[in-house]
Order: structure tokens, then C-alpha cells, then sequence
């Protein structure tokens, strides 16, 4: 990893510190091991952090931009599956523990800084910082309800419903997202979620 001075790498790590301190506070000490453990990197838009095939290896804490991840049916059509923006992770979960090949994309939708954790790096974390144990079990946590949330509404709710579910998951997504990404995630078409929307407005 590229050498940084102490007072670039405290503040490439600010945004995650602060994210980690809304669970739980850290001391000192503890912020210093996240040191040589996180990586920065700057993300083109339509770039993959993630392919089809090859095995998930890191986490990914979104600082500036929005990525989706989503799965490609035999017929080449894209479905999407969850939307990252500001202060949040994306990764494909199962992949990352259990190294195997993941049939998922991760694509930035816009130009992103991420600060991304690799496996052993995020075991040491966790076996050094107690506490970061349980503040990931609570965004794992998290994002299991997230997509338990999804699958039931796929199965019982309207269009419009899961469009009213999508704007409260992702409040701050419904104006930056292009009508295709967002109609890929509910399962319509760009011209019913258009319609969808005219209804609301």
C-alpha cells in the first residue's frame, strides 16, 4: 500500500472512524490498529469493485459515491439487488467468507472513494478490537433484514408498495439514481416506475 504521513492517513480514515463511533466509541489505541489495515481507493463510474467469477475480497465503506450490485440472468438482463451510497459497506457476504466465486457484480454508478478491508485484515480487526466484532454482526445484521424485507415485498407487495419501501431504505437515492437502476431493483420497467411516480407527485 502506498506510504501516507500520519496526518493524511488519520484523515483518509476520519469517515470510517465516525461511522464505527455511531455504534460504539473507540479509543486511541484501537484507531490506530485500523492503520495499514484499510485501503483508499478512487472509483471511476461503470467500474466493478466486483465481477461475476471471482471471489469477494473486501469489504467496500462507500465515502463519496453509489454503487449497486446485482446478478445477470441467462438472458443478459441485469436485476439489482442493493444500492450503497455515502456511509455505508457493500460486498457480496457469502463470497467474502467463504472465498468462493461470487455470481454477483459490484459497479460504482457514479465516480466513488471507498475505504476497503481485506478478509485477514478484517479477522485481525476483529480478534484486536473486540467491539468491531459486534458492530459488524449489527450491519450484517442489518442488511439480512434489509434483503429478507426485499424478498417478501417481491412476493406480496405492489409495485407502488415496493417503490414506497425503496424510498424509505434509500431517501437520499430516489433523485441521484437513473429510472433504470431503480426499476431494476423493484422488477418493472423504467415507463411503469415513471408512471409510478407522476401517481405520487
Amino acid at each position: 500500500m502506498e506510504q501516507k504521513t500520519d496526518s493524511l492517513y488519520n484523515q483518509m480514515l476520519e469517515p470510517l472512524i465516525a461511522h464505527f463511533e455511531s455504534y460504539l466509541p473507540l479509543k486511541e489505541s484501537e484507531m490506530q490498529l485500523l492503520e495499514g489495515r484499510v485501503t483508499q481507493r478512487k472509483i471511476k463510474r461503470r467500474q466493478h469493485i466486483l465481477q461475476e467469477g471471482f471471489p469477494c475480497k473486501h469489504y467496500s465503506f462507500v465515502v463519496e459515491g453509489c454503487f449497486k450490485m446485482y446478478g445477470v440472468d441467462q438472458k443478459g438482463n441485469q436485476h439489482n439487488i442493493q444500492f450503497a451510497a455515502e456511509n455505508d459497506w457493500i460486498a457480496d457476504i457469502g463470497s467474502f467468507h467463504s472465498n468462493k466465486s461470487s455470481k454477483l457484480f459490484i459497479e460504482a454508478i457514479e465516480p466513488s472513494l471507498i475505504l476497503q478491508i481485506e478478509q485477514q485484515d478484517l479477522y485481525f480487526l476483529y480478534q484486536s478490537i473486540p467491539k468491531l466484532d459486534r458492530i459488524f454482526k449489527v450491519i450484517i445484521e442489518n442488511k439480512f433484514v434489509e434483503l429478507q424485507n426485499q424478498v417478501l415485498q417481491n412476493i406480496s407487495s405492489t409495485a407502488q408498495e415496493r417503490y414506497a419501501a425503496f424510498l424509505e431504505q434509500y431517501p437520499k437515492l430516489a433523485l441521484r439514481l437513473p429510472n433504470t437502476q431503480i426499476a431494476s431493483y423493484l422488477g418493472i420497467t423504467p415507463q411503469y416506475l415513471s408512471e409510478i411516480r407522476n401517481e405520487r407527485s
